[in-house]
């Protein structure tokens, strides 16, 4: 059984950067592989553009349908384990109902947004172009809803960790890269029915743009090291004489930035 309370914190980002790397390394492997082909155009394609889910649907779609599987997973049990991790005192926990309820809304997001991800992949744009459109629809929103939780969650946590940066840091970093890419969403919507081409560079910078989101939770993961070295410091106060010495250094809270 995995004790989140003894476990290292390089063992919590793995999984975001995990995520983040198979997605990037399938996106990219995608569109070289459109651009070395000689820019062909797929039978789903309309534009001289093509999507993500055109070459998704092509001998790539098994490609294509473990990165989606993959991230969207990803994207899922980061909040999850950020949420344990907040339950078991190893990042800032919540003090108020109201943090708890963000954090909950947040994991909910990103369950929609897996499913979307996973189901859009499926139902690939060649043979289901509706399906796909909606599963794409519900994506972007389980994303969008999912960032401004916890972007309003880590603001509303900032005020009872006031002299934590590091929170500060990680909800702006959020709000910024979940914002642009609500918008770029929007300017995609419009993008699909009346420039095709532009919509097709605009879901590509979507898509990567994806892969720094999912990192964010690299950083967030990380705050887990303070209480590791907390806790290793109460550790070593059970050794006679070492007492003074420690508790002098923890003067200033568990949680606040050196």
């Amino acid at each position: 059984m995995l004790h989140l309370g003894e476990q290292s914190h390089r063992l919590f980002i793995a999984l975001p950067i995990f995520a983040a790397f198979i997605w990037f390394a399938s996106l990219l492997a995608l569109l070289l592989t459109w651009l070395i082909s000689g820019r062909p155009k797929y039978v789903s394609q309309e534009g001289s553009i093509a999507y993500i889910s055109d070459v998704g649907a092509s001998f790539l779609k098994p490609l294509f349908v473990i990165a989606c599987c993959i991230a969207g997973v990803g994207l899922f049990l980061s909040l999850v384990l950020e949420r344990l991790l907040r339950h078991r005192g190893r990042l800032p926990p919540d003090m108020r109902r109201r943090e708890r309820v963000l954090g909950t809304l947040a994991i909910v997001g990103a369950f929609i947004a897996m499913w979307g991800l996973i189901l859009l992949s499926g139902f690939d744009t060649g043979r289901y172009p509706t399906l796909h459109r909606i599963f794409l629809l519900v994506f972007m929103l389980g994303v969008a809803l999912s960032a401004l939780f916890t972007v309003l969650e880590f603001k509303w946590l900032t005020h009872d960790y006031a002299d934590m940066q590091k929170l500060r840091r990680a909800y702006i970093a959020k709000a910024v890269i979940g914002g642009t890419l609500v918008l770029l969403a929007i300017v995609f919507g419009v993008a699909l029915f009346y420039a095709p081409d532009a919509g097709g560079v605009i879901e590509w910078v979507i898509a990567f743009g994806f892969t720094f989101y999912l990192l964010t939770f690299c950083y967030d993961l990380r705050m887990a090291k303070e209480t590791q070295v907390r806790e290793g410091r109460e550790s070593m106060a059970e050794i006679p004489g070492t007492q003074g010495t420690l508790g002098r250094a923890e003067e200033g809270g568990d949680y606040m930035d050196s």
